[in-house]
């Protein structure tokens, strides 16, 4: 993918995925999921707080009947780096048992989060459990095993924000994806790059 000019001139921003692309590969991802799933009920579930956006222009392109819950989880351990381990910071609202369950991520990076969020899933006894991710990393993959059955996009290692996607809270409402070329510049004594609150795994 080739970076072009920043949004609204940030020296700090790069275009990766416009947000043409974006919409139009949202409606190819919807479209394969009205086929996969034709003639049955479809239950999103977002995980918090990157996928929303991705989740509702998702639910809005699938022809089927469509449901929604969220999900939140979050990374702990020492005080600059991710542990690998995930905690539960919001549940489900409802059941999930017997629905055909789609998880829906803005970044599968590592596997480990969608890993934990699988496991913890099944164990509510879905009728199917399917993912699917905006963007993926697999150079960043330690679970190797763990793969999107609907992805948008294939990216490189760079830190992106925009469409959902934060650093420290920010750039969440850009409508392209984008790379923050150095995240270190906008994080302040307080607030560092590492403890971003989109430290995804």
């Amino acid at each position: 993918m080739t970076l072009s000019k920043s949004p609204k001139s940030s020296p700090h921003l790069k275009v990766l995925i416009r947000r043409t692309a974006i919409q139009k590969r949202v409606r190819q991802v919807a479209r394969q999921i009205t086929k996969d799933f034709k003639g049955q009920r479809v239950h999103l579930v977002g995980v918090l707080k990157g996928a929303c956006i991705f989740l509702s222009d998702l639910a809005r392109e699938i022809n089927l009947e469509t449901s929604l819950d969220f999900i939140a989880v979050s990374s702990y351990g020492a005080r600059k780096e991710s542990s690998g381990q995930v905690r539960v910071n919001k549940d489900l609202d409802s059941s999930i048992a017997g629905l055909n369950v789609i998880l829906v991520e803005d970044i599968l990076d590592t596997g480990l989060t969608v890993s934990y969020l699988r496991r913890i899933l099944l164990q509510r006894r879905p009728k199917t459990l399917k993912v699917a991710a905006l963007l993926d990393k697999p150079s960043r993959r330690i679970i190797k095993e763990i793969q999107a059955d609907y992805a948008g996009f294939s990216i490189p290692d760079k830190f992106v924000v925009g469409y959902g996607l934060d650093f420290a809270e920010k750039y969440r409402n850009l409508k392209d994806v984008c790379v923050l070329c150095d995240p270190e510049i906008t994080a302040t004594p307080s607030e560092p790059a590492s403890k971003s609150s989109r430290s995804k795994l």
